[in-house]
C-alpha cells in the first residue's frame, strides 16, 4: 500500500558507507535532513561532514547504501538526472569561492545565465532582488577584491539562492569571520530559510552560533552518527563524546595526542616531554 502522506525529509542517507583510498570516513550511516528546517551537521575535524555534502551533491558516490532526494535515489552516474537534481540545490563553499574576475553582479548572475533561458532584463531583476535579500544591492558593481570577507560570503549566498533552490548547503559559513559578520551571516541563514521556505544544511564548528539557528542537530564522529535531535536535546546528551564536543572539553574520547608510541618508548628514562 502506498502512502500519500507528505515526506518529512528532503534528504536521507540510508546505511551509507564511504571512504577515500581505502580509508573509511562514513560507516553504515543513516540520517535525515528534515524539510523546511535548518539542520546543523557537526563533529570533530575529519569526521565526514563535508563528505556528506559531497555525497548529497553527487560529487562522490557511496560504496554501499544510498542517498535519497525527496524519496528518490540519487544516481551520480546518470549525468542528466544528477544535473536536474543539482539545479534544486544551492551551495555556499568555504570562503565564498567567488569568481575573482567577475563583478558582484556577474557572480550572482552566473548560475542564471548558465542554467536558464531568462532574458537579460529578468536576470537583472532577479540578481538585484537576491543581492537586496543579503543587503548588498548597492555593491553590485564592485569586484570581489573590493569587498570584505563577510560581504563575499553574502554575495556567495545570493548566488547560491539565485535559482530558488529547495536545498542550500553551507560548508563552514562562519570560518574566519569577525563577530559582527558572523552574527549577521547566522541570522541571514535563518531568515532566508524561513522567508523562502528552504531546507538548509550547515556544516560548522561554531557551536553557539550554529546551535542558535538550528532546528535539528546531527553530530558525526568516528564514521557514525553519535547524536541527532533538537539542539537542547543534543546539548543534554550524556554520551561522553557528545558531552566533550558540546562543552569543548580537552579531555574525553577525542584525544589531543595522535595515537603512537609512549614517551618512555621514544625517550627511555630521559623522558624530556611532560
Amino acid at each position: 500500500m502506498t502512502s500519500n502522506a507528505p515526506l518529512t525529509s528532503l534528504v536521507e542517507l540510508m546505511h551509507l558507507t564511504f571512504g577515500y583510498g581505502g580509508s573509511p570516513v562514513l560507516s553504515d550511516v543513516s540520517l535525515s535532513i528534515p524539510k523546511g528546517k535548518v539542520t546543523a551537521l557537526m563533529g570533530a575535524s575529519g569526521g565526514g561532514k563535508t563528505t556528506v555534502l559531497r555525497l548529497i551533491g553527487g560529487q562522490v558516490s557511496p560504496q554501499s547504501g544510498e542517498v535519497l532526494f525527496e524519496g528518490q535515489p540519487l544516481r551520480p552516474n546518470d549525468r542528466k538526472a544528477l544535473y536536474a537534481v543539482r539545479r534544486r540545490m544551492g551551495m555556499l563553499f568555504q570562503f565564498g569561492a567567488l569568481f575573482t574576475d567577475l563583478s558582484v553582479f556577474d557572480n550572482v548572475a552566473f548560475p542564471l545565465r548558465e542554467h536558464s533561458d531568462l532574458s537579460p532584463e529578468l536576470i537583472r531583476d532577479i540578481v538585484l532582488m537576491k543581492l537586496n535579500a543579503v543587503g548588498l544591492r548597492g555593491a553590485r558593481d564592485l569586484m570581489p577584491s573590493q569587498i570584505s570577507g563577510g560581504m563575499a560570503r553574502r554575495v556567495a549566498l545570493a548566488r547560491a539562492i539565485a535559482l530558488d533552490p529547495e536545498l542550500v548547503m553551507y560548508d563552514e559559513p562562519f570560518a574566519g569571520l569577525d563577530p559582527i559578520s558572523l552574527g549577521t551571516s547566522a541570522r541571514l541563514i535563518r531568515q532566508l530559510n524561513d522567508a523562502l521556505g528552504l531546507t538548509s544544511v550547515v556544516v560548522s564548528h561554531d557551536l553557539d552560533e550554529t546551535f542558535g539557528i538550528a532546528d535539528h542537530v546531527i553530530i558525526l564522529a568516528n564514521g557514525h552518527v553519535v547524536a541527532q535531535g533538537a539542539p537542547a536535546a543534543v546539548r543534554a546528551s550524556e554520551d561522553p563524546l557528545v558531552h566533550q564536543f558540546v562543552n569543548a572539553l580537552p579531555e574525553g574520547p577525542v584525544r589531543f595526542h595522535y595515537p603512537g608510541p609512549t614517551v618512555a618508548d621514544d625517550f627511555g628514562t630521559k623522558a624530556p616531554l611532560q
